[in-house]
């Protein structure tokens, strides 16, 4: 597997200045959040209830 195909989006909202995306790791399966406002962005991998990641399968 290239770098390249490693993740995966699975969900994207933009808006005007904003854009809010979900990628999965496809070796791992912990999804990302990824918030990008203006000039700024950030990356966190999404937690559940109990603070572990979100693994998908």
């Amino acid at each position: 597997m290239s770098k390249k195909d490693r993740f995966e989006v699975i969900y994207q909202e933009t808006g005007l200045k904003s854009e809010k995306t979900i990628l999965v790791d496809k070796e791992t399966g912990i999804n990302y959040l990824f918030i990008a406002n203006g000039f700024a962005g950030g990356l966190t991998p999404l937690l559940d209830e109990n603070g572990k990641p979100v693994i998908t399968k």
